[in-house]
């Protein structure tokens, strides 16, 4: 695991001790399904990248809920939303706020969680699915906290960086839930993005839904990964920056899902 990774789950696994108890009471907020077409894009709201510095929106709650309803009204499949607060200013309380303001669409939780509690603080808030990073957990680990997320009717996106990670996150495609296997081009020791990664791990994909993740820009780019096999992709920065979300997800939808015709 790279230094990075190691810093976040020890912060991480700090706040999930810090974590409340739950009753049932507590996960009464609906689940909205993740439905999928041919392609489909998961819009990321963050407010800041370790790579790239402040993304430029207003850190006002009112401006992530006007993105995210942009990012809904574009046709995301669904939306992401960091919650970690020390390298990109996220908090459960951003995501709780985005999922109150696009009812309809679902919420996913972004982070690098390390316990099952935080699966619970993520449905809590409202979340209908979560992030989790396959090398950072343990097959045991990984395991349970996919097995709470979907005892909640949540969705996992579980994310990976070679062919190892894949190999392990694929044996979990026979549990009873909705598991999506992505790839994630950011090498997280220089915090570069990996251009080719995408392309080399096509032919080990397995027979799941899979997100091309990080360094996506345009309809171009979810064209080319549709042709690597990915039949979906997770944008952030480039949305965050883009002067006309609704249409970049719009014409990365309809490009990727024409690649996959």
């Amino acid at each position: 695991m790279s230094d990075f990774l190691q810093a976040m789950a020890k912060s991480s696994a700090e706040r999930a001790a810090a974590a409340p108890t739950f009753v049932d009471a507590d996960f009464d907020k609906p689940v909205v399904p993740l439905a999928l077409g041919a392609f489909d894009l998961i819009a990321e709201i963050k407010l800041r990248s370790p790579a790239e510095g402040k993304l430029g929106i207003s850190y006002l709650i009112s401006s992530l809920n006007e993105r995210a309803q942009t990012y809904a009204a574009g046709g995301a499949a669904a939306i992401s939303v960091l919650t970690e607060p020390s390298r990109f200013d996220g908090e459960l309380e951003h995501l709780e706020s985005v999922a109150a303001a696009v009812p309809d669409t679902p919420v996913m939780r972004k982070d690098f969680l390390v316990e099952p509690v935080q699966v619970l603080e993520a449905r809590k808030a409202g979340a209908s699915g979560v992030l989790l990073i396959t090398t950072m957990l343990d097959d045991a680990k990984l395991a349970s906290m996919v097995d709470v997320a979907f005892e909640h009717g949540m969705f996992v996106l579980l994310e990976s960086f070679d062919e190892e990670d894949l190999e392990r996150s694929a044996r979990l495609l026979d549990r009873d839930g909705q598991l999506l296997i992505g790839v994630n081009t950011r090498n997280l020791r220089t915090l570069e993005v990996d251009g080719d990664r995408l392309r080399r791990l096509g032919p080990s994909l397995p027979a799941a839904r899979c997100v091309a993740e990080s360094g996506l820009r345009s309809a171009e780019d979810a064209a080319r990964v549709a042709g690597w096999g990915y039949t979906m992709a997770l944008v952030g920065t480039a949305l965050m920056r883009s002067d006309d979300p609704a249409g970049l997800v719009r014409s990365m939808n309809e490009a990727g899902a024409a690649a996959c015709s």
